[in-house]
């Protein structure tokens, strides 16, 4: 078994690399080392991740679990880590900074008394597995002993990577595209066959344990599956219905609605549904599993739709009302009562045994519109081929009269690609494209606001790396209770502190508007938001479906013609 103090001294070997190709490099001889059992594992950890993205299992370790944990590991006060986390401004030196400074009296760390500390990676999943299946009484305990024996079982310099990954933000700078060409070089298979398998699988994990096993042949049979989400396709703004057409020709075009995206898998009488996040949401939605259940004619898909809240006369209901049937837990049946939803089905990618996410648009169609009964509760959503602009603008019209945010545009010949934002697909609605943007970090705020979160620092995404850079502040849009509510959802997800300044781990999503993007010189990034405001929590994205770096550079040169 692999010692876990190998893949820290990776991570801190690739925290002073820049160049995205000698990563590359490092990761992949990390990959060749290691047994199949770690491939997996290490191949998640590398990137910051315990589980792959469509598990259901979800590590649920937030600040004040670790600081405890901490605490107890090192004998500080959990006074004496909160200062420290101010001073470092990172959990992980936070954790080198406690353990180093530990009484000399107490036990634990036992390299300080003469032994070396040992733990291997999957001593460190294992602890990780058990601290996500506990639940009920006793559960924060049980989470916390495992924090302790982890800690106690390892150096300072391991326990830096142990603390952030119990958060998941390893903050080396490793995304998907750099294990994606690790694995291709590690396992000698050409980078496109990892893509196409990780489309197929969201698992780079299982990709890797393929590549090594059996190289292209064994990557060539992974498969889709049921009940493990794929990320969704996503769409690009276009600036006029005139320029989707000169882009695509002829167009499928269709009411973009304003509601949550989800992906539904049904296997028989099991249907199990998925948010954009990718999270299960099922026991939430009874009244959805219902309709697929009685209404899809199928042993087995997997189909995307929108959930739209609806009024009594049927008309569309406020975003925040959908999140409120999404997030709830308790009372269910009375929320469903309160808040009805419909569902729109507009995509089919598996069906009775075939994938079908190579096939065009169009054909995808028929088998969804041959599957699935129209009713008042779950219908296939209307869809127009044209290339004419008239008829889009009277879809288009059709659509802001009923409720709804604009059109989707799409290329009738196109594949599925997940986790894609291409022009096959494309969104137009009627104002300037608001942005969704990471929240990377925060600030205090000032007199009676001293407890409260007053702004945000806001980022966009690099997919080539997977990091983000900063863009901006937001302190605008925000009432009272809102600042109240997120100050408890953020004080989670503190890593960092500094006097008033906070570091945040990128996992909230805001949608943002502003007056214009201009360049600026104090942002990563390279632009700033002018006069920016929050419009929207999108719980429902995942930070890596914030607004891309190009994206923001395509709005900036749009805005000067």
């Amino acid at each position: 078994m692999t010692d876990f103090k190998e893949f820290a001294d990776v991570c801190k070997q690739i925290e002073h690399i820049s160049s995205s190709l000698e990563m590359t490099d490092v990761v992949s001889d990390m990959l060749k080392s290691i047994s199949t059992e770690e491939l997996p594992v290490v191949t998640h950890f590398v990137m910051g991740d315990v589980f792959p993205a469509w598990s259901v299992e979800q590590l649920g370790v937030g600040t004040s679990l670790l600081y405890g944990a901490l605490s107890r590991s090192s004998g500080l006060s959990l006074k004496d880590i909160e200062d420290l986390v101010r001073s470092t401004g990172d959990i992980g030196e936070t954790a080198v900074a406690a353990l180093g400074k530990q009484k000399k009296n107490q036990s634990t760390f036992s390299a300080f008394m003469g032994e070396e500390p040992s733990i291997s990676i999957m001593d460190v999943f294992d602890r990780f597995l058990d601290i996500s299946r506990s639940s009920g009484a006793g559960s924060q305990s049980n989470k916390m002993r495992n924090l302790q024996f982890l800690f106690n079982s390892s150096s300072p310099e391991e326990a830096r990577y142990l603390a952030r990954l119990a958060i998941e933000d390893l903050r080396i700078g490793v995304g998907e595209g750099i294990v994606r060409d690790a694995i291709s070089k590690a396992f000698d298979v050409p980078a496109g066959e990892i893509e196409r398998g990780f489309m197929v699988t969201n698992d780079l994990g299982l990709v890797a344990v393929a590549a090594k096993e059996g190289g292209i042949e064994e990557i060539s049979k992974l498969r889709m599956e049921l009940d493990r989400p794929i990320k969704m396709m996503l769409a690009q703004v276009t600036p006029s219905i005139e320029a989707a057409i000169k882009d695509l020709g002829m167009l499928a075009v269709e009411w973009k609605f304003d509601g949550a995206r989800v992906q539904i898998h049904k296997n028989g009488d099991s249907v199990n549904i998925f948010s954009r996040r990718l999270e299960n949401v099922t026991l939430s939605l009874p009244d959805i599993v219902e309709a697929v259940k009685l209404h899809v004619k199928a042993d087995s898909a997997i189909l995307e739709g929108e959930a739209v809240a609806v009024d009594e006369t049927g008309a569309p209901r406020a975003f925040q009302d959908i999140l409120k049937r999404f997030r709830r837990k308790y009372d269910v049946e009375a929320m469903v009562r309160e808040i009805p939803l419909t569902l729109n089905l507009f995509d089919i990618l598996y069906l009775d045994g075939e994938v079908l996410m190579d096939q065009s648009l169009l054909r995808r169609r028929e088998q969804l519109v041959s599957c699935v009964e129209n009713c008042d509760s779950i219908k296939v959503d209307e869809q127009v081929l044209t290339d004419d602009e008239n008829v889009v603008n009277e879809i288009y019209t059709a659509a802001l009269n009923g409720g709804h945010e604009g059109v989707m545009l799409k290329n009738p010949e196109a594949s599925y690609s997940p986790g894609k934002r291409g022009k096959n697909w494309l969104k137009k609605k009627p104002i300037m494209e608001t942005l969704d943007l990471v929240v990377i970090g925060a600030e205090w705020g000032y007199g009676k606001r001293a407890n409260l979160i007053g702004s945000y620092a806001l980022a966009c995404h690099n997919p080539e790396d997977g990091t983000f850079l900063p863009i901006g502040k937001v302190a605008t849009g925000f009432s009272d209770e809102q600042l109240v509510e997120l100050t408890e959802v953020f004080s989670e997800l503190i890593v960092g502190e500094s006097a008033r300044e906070i570091e945040l781990k990128p996992d909230v999503v805001f949608e943002i508007a502003f007056e214009e993007i201009q360049k600026s010189t104090n942002y990563d990034s390279g632009y700033a938001l002018r006069f920016p405001r929050l419009v929207n929590v999108r719980e429902d994205k995942s930070p890596e479906e914030a607004e891309t770096i190009d994206r923001i550079e395509s709005i900036y040169l749009s805005q000067r013609g």
